[in-house]
């Protein structure tokens, strides 16, 4: 084999390039401590975290909005924790009076919650709900894994213990590598836990950095390369961009998604505005056959799982937060309905400014 084919062969992921990844995911976090990398799909990393916590006499406030607030209680369950279910039908969030509350009455040791609904539409109030658990001094858990990028997550500021993750929505990168952010708090709750799986795929103990800023001495062996390059080159995209202006542009695409869709006749599924989330908007069907679709149609796609014919959503998300995919989503929703687009689209354009 000449050097030329030797060179376009597989290239192991270099120290550079995963210290390179592991900073940015730090930076996007606003955080100093670096994470964990998952070498799969997110679902990995929050199993992980849900095994790695749960132990029989730990209590834990478990905030459902969603179908993944109920796995993850579950896997808490599994683990031998005791659950407390803090659960809200799924076309509302939860409010901050109802986590106190919960908190106050039963005395957990920690808190988790999904940060950002795709299924839904909705998004939890992440900043109050952080500032509630700081006060009770509980070890705080969030399923982040759509929001990062979509919407503001400043771990350290807010006392952030653990967070996933995922690359595959705001961040527009690839689904086959994650993270975990876990605060030094975190890892020692971790460590308390005997039951915390060791010599695991779910075991996040075998994969802990050093937190005194010393470069790890090997690449983890197995980080998925392609992926990784691929979350790499994500995260520079949003750099250059600034964090800021994705997120902006994710609120963009949410009001005009909702401008176009109430213009046609139809409501959102979630029934606060505060808490529409910036990722998805959801529709709600309210009987309408035209909108009983089985599968996707570009990002207008049908309710997952319980909400199967009870809402649409179009997912906003990633290079989809921009205007044209609003508009030819709301497009299909007006062929739906059998309906002219036009003045849906011009809703469209006049909420997203230009």
């Amino acid at each position: 084999m000449s050097p030329e084919q030797e060179h376009k062969g597989y290239v192991p992921l270099s120290m550079a390039e995963y210290n390179k990844l592991t900073h940015l995911i730090s930076d996007i976090l606003f955080t100093d401590h670096p994470p964990v990398i998952i070498p799969a799909e997110a679902i990995l990393g929050i199993e992980a975290v849900a095994a790695g916590i749960a132990a029989p006499g730990r209590t834990i406030v478990n905030i459902v909005t969603g179908p993944y607030g109920s796995l993850f209680g579950k896997w808490l369950g599994r683990g031998g924790a005791s659950v407390v279910e803090v659960k809200v039908p799924f076309d509302e969030v939860v409010t901050g009076n109802q986590v106190a509350s919960a908190i106050k009455e039963f005395s957990p040791c920690a808190l988790s919650f999904v940060q950002a609904e795709v299924v839904t539409g909705g998004s939890n109030p992440a900043k109050e709900i952080f500032k509630i658990a700081k006060e009770f001094n509980l070890i705080t858990v969030t399923d982040s894994v759509s929001a990062v990028g979509g919407e503001a997550l400043l771990v350290d500021e807010w006392g952030v213990d653990f967070a996933v993750i995922g690359a595959q929505k705001a961040l527009a990168g690839p689904n086959g590598v994650s993270a975990v952010s876990i605060s030094p708090r975190g890892w020692e709750f971790l460590e308390s836990n005997k039951n915390a799986p060791r010599n695991s795929i779910l075991s996040l103990l075998d994969l802990k950095p050093s937190l005194d800023g010393a470069a790890p001495l090997r690449v983890a062996p197995n980080i998925p390369t392609l992926e990784a390059r691929a979350l790499i080159q994500a995260l520079m995209r949003i750099e250059e961009e600034g964090l800021d202006q994705v997120i902006k542009r994710h609120e963009r695409a949410a009001a005009a998604a909702v401008a176009g869709i109430q213009s046609l006749g139809l409501e959102p599924w979630q029934k606060d505005s505060r808490h529409y989330s910036t990722l998805t908007t959801t529709v709600r069907i309210s009987g309408k056959q035209d909108l009983q679709i089985e599968q996707p149609i570009g990002i207008v796609a049908p309710g997952d799982g319980e909400l199967f014919g009870l809402l649409l959503r179009i997912n906003h998300f990633g290079t989809n937060a921009a205007r044209q995919s609003v508009e030819e989503a709301i497009s299909t929703l007006a062929e739906l309905l059998k309906e002219d687009p036009d003045q849906a689209l011009q809703a469209v354009r006049q909420a997203w400014g230009e």
